[in-house]
């Protein structure tokens, strides 16, 4: 028997929904049910063939779990490794790679000092840094967020340098990135699971919260289309089972704004009905996939083309030494 897990905290409908789906279906030798963990031995196998994490993010404890079970064989739905190495600053480097169109974006150091730091840890950061370089580049309006963050957490939309600067005493510790603002269009919010298949969800952030599914935008099949592309490359680049981009639609191109999302809401109450169910069915058949090409014992982890080609690359020939010959004579 393969079994099935999902690993969540305080979510009740995806969760549930998402094991009551997988165990309709009825596939021999294939079963789901809410991960139960009472013991975690180093190097131990898991029972399970597949986790779908939606936790780990917030809970250290189970983000160790999760690299332990992986390291036995479970297919952990995200890799917990490269999650756990992943930010928004790298994913914005790694879609201007893939092509894919990003908000001007500059990363900024933290306020304060990290834990054990002084002034002498930062000998090779310039005081002050090129404001006025780093302003003319992103320009106003603008948000600042962290480059690691996640929920709308610390995020502070920004008129001026003066705001900027007044913002910036609030954010701790936190490494923080100054993001151009886009004044969209349209705005979609678009799942990809396994890497394959894409639901495109018109989205309009500006809507309260239970109203933001409700939008409906007059697009080309073409930009549909081009969106789709781009939320391929991103994920084949990345390596996640289950995430989310958002993009902002400018003067008829889409613009990715956030798709480092490998535990996107799914919750029937803010997704709606036929969203929801696109995810449960979705989610539920490429588990199913995942457990029954898992291998025992085996890495069964999805690792990104960024990770992939750096590791297939042929290694770079060793520079050739030569010895000067001695020329006293013996």
């Amino acid at each position: 028997m393969k079994k099935i897990g999902i690993l969540f905290g305080r979510e009740r409908s995806f969760p549930n929904a998402f094991v009551e789906r997988v165990n309709s279906k009825g596939i021999d030798g294939i079963m789901a049910e809410p991960v139960k963990i009472e013991k975690v031995a180093q190097g131990q196998s898991d029972e399970y063939a597949v986790i779908i994490d939606r936790i780990s993010q917030d809970v250290p404890f189970y983000r160790a779990y999760l690299k332990n079970a992986a390291s036995t064989g479970t297919a952990v739905i995200n890799n917990p490794f490269w999650w756990s190495a992943d930010e928004k600053f790298f994913n914005n480097a790694l879609a201007l790679k893939v092509g894919v169109p990003v908000p001007k974006t500059v990363l900024l150091p933290s306020k304060e000092h990290p834990e054990d730091t002084t002034s002498d840890s930062f000998s090779n950061l310039a005081f002050p840094l090129d404001w006025d370089g780093i302003f003319e580049y992103v320009g106003f309006p603008a948000f600042m967020k962290p480059h690691a963050g996640g929920g709308w957490k610390n995020v502070y939309k920004l008129n001026s340098a003066s705001d900027l600067f007044d913002k910036l005493g609030e954010t701790g510790r936190l490494v923080m990135m100054l993001q151009e603002a886009i004044d969209f269009d349209s705005y979609f919010r678009c799942y990809c699971i396994g890497g394959k298949y894409v639901r495109i969800m018109h989205y309009e952030p500006r809507n309260p919260h239970h109203l933001r599914y409700a939008a409906n935008f007059d697009v080309p099949d073409s930009l549909i289309k081009t969106m789709e592309d781009y939320v391929l490359r991103l994920n084949h680049g990345l390596g996640y089972d289950f995430n989310t981009v958002e993009f902002a639609v400018r003067d008829g191109i889409p613009i990715a704004i956030d798709f480092c999302n490998p535990a996107p809401d799914a919750e029937l109450t803010s997704v709606g009905k036929d969203n929801f169910e696109w995810v449960v069915e979705t989610a539920a058949n490429y588990a199913i996939e995942r457990a029954q090409a898992h291998e025992p014992g085996k890495d069964n982890l999805t690792w990104g083309t960024f990770i992939k080609d750096a590791v297939s690359a042929p290694a770079k020939p060793k520079a050739k030494t030569t010895r000067k010959r001695s020329t006293k004579k013996s």
